[in-house]
């Protein structure tokens, strides 16, 4: 298969169990964490029932998806538009560091730089994910500017 030949498109509602099972994996391979899948496959099937949470992309070569990952708008008062959040990014192993994820990103940064109403991109990583931090600076992006905190109970 050739990296040259990646579709990137909106995922539809029967790539559900694919990107649950992409969800799956990057929990553990990431963070260790053993997440339930029902309740993750509901939570990915809430976003297709409501777009306002968000919309998932996916990339594929010959009918294949290699990667998914979601887009959530954030409404910014400081700057009266919208952030895109991406998040829930996962490439197949067999398929990193072929330019998978960076296609899915120049697509993501293609669609902000056709619009006013969204005004950037933004993402987090956990600390500990140092690989993806070095592909998120490679693509331009800077983790210079906040700290992510957040509470979880």
């Amino acid at each position: 298969m050739d990296a040259s030949i990646l579709v990137i498109r909106p995922a539809l509602r029967e790539d559900a169990p694919a990107i649950t099972a992409f969800q799956l994996a990057m929990a553990q391979e990431t963070e260790g964490l053993e997440l339930r899948s029902d309740t993750l496959a509901q939570g990915v099937s809430a976003v297709f029932d409501d777009p306002s949470k968000g919309t998932y992309f996916v990339a594929e070569n010959g009918g294949l998806i290699l990667s998914s990952l979601m887009v959530t708008p954030e409404w910014s008062d400081w700057r009266n538009g919208w952030v895109w959040w991406i998040q829930s990014v996962y490439v197949l192993p067999e398929w990193r560091g072929r330019g998978v994820y960076k296609a899915m990103y120049l697509h993501i940064q293609e669609q902000v730089l056709g619009r006013t109403d969204i005004l950037g991109i933004r993402l987090y990583v956990d600390q500990r994910n140092t690989v993806a931090g070095k592909v998120y600076a490679r693509l331009g992006m800077n983790g210079d500017h906040y700290a992510l905190y957040e509470w979880m109970p």
